[in-house]
């Protein structure tokens, strides 16, 4: 018995040595923090956008948001090269919302806050399906490592009871 344990010993000890790989590896830093700030009538939530990093809620108010982070380093290797905050948001707003009933978009709104460049506007369409006017408050952040996607919506009704916190929850996002 005690040689059938040694054997079974050895055996395990070279097999899992022959496991190691013999080329050393690189190590790469996977995932992105980032910062934000959310009233606190807002939780977090799943199921607004597949693609977000974050979402945002409060089913009381009627009012929703996520944040969709697009690394620049995985941008570049998809060779999406943006010159600018400028550029990155007419690409994204030209195609936002296209297929929908009287959408209207306002002029955007640039700003700086140290080293992170925000833009940000807002757009209204008719919800057929709702049978209401829905408003976004749309802002992209550019930081050095990534844009943002800060989208938060409510009903157009709402805009003005809602606007200065969907600004707030912008201009609070830092990495």
């Amino acid at each position: 018995m005690k040689k059938k344990f040694t054997l079974f010993m050895t055996t395990l000890i070279v097999m899992s040595s022959t496991l190691y790989a013999q080329t050393p590896l690189k190590e790469y830093e996977a995932g992105h923090v980032f910062h934000i700030g959310l009233p606190e009538y807002m939780g977090k939530t799943i199921g607004l956008n597949n693609s977000a990093t974050i979402q945002y809620k409060s089913e009381v108010k009627d009012v929703y948001g996520f944040v969709i982070e697009d690394n620049k380093e995985e941008l570049k290797l998809a060779e999406l090269n943006y010159s600018s905050i400028n550029e990155f948001y007419e690409g994204f707003i030209k195609d936002f919302l296209t297929d929908e009933d009287d959408r209207i978009i306002s002029q955007p709104l640039y700003k700086k806050n140290g080293d992170i460049n925000f833009v940000e506007s807002d757009v209204t369409y008719y919800d057929k399906e709702a049978k209401i006017n829905i408003y976004y408050l749309v802002g992209i952040v550019e930081t050095k490592s990534a844009y943002y996607k800060v989208l938060s919506w409510s009903a157009a009704e709402n805009k003005d009871k809602f606007k200065a916190d969907f600004q707030k929850i912008i201009y609070s996002l830092k990495d």
